[in-house]
């Protein structure tokens, strides 16, 4: 039900990021505010969505 969903940060817009999963294969992106991600994200961060909550990864 509250399974993990893992992401990678392709483009940061201003006070939104465009995060892509990874966990399976989609096309689209996912628009994001910046503030609902940890700070120190950059391109190509990885992330992971689980409990409401996104984390970095590694």
């Amino acid at each position: 039900m509250f399974e993990a969903v893992y992401y990678v940060v392709e483009t940061i817009d201003g006070d939104y990021a465009h995060l892509k999963r990874t966990d399976i294969e989609m096309e689209d992106t996912f628009l994001v505010a910046r503030a609902l991600l940890p700070d120190a994200i950059r391109e190509g961060s990885k992330l992971k969505y689980e409990m409401m909550q996104y984390t970095m990864l590694g």
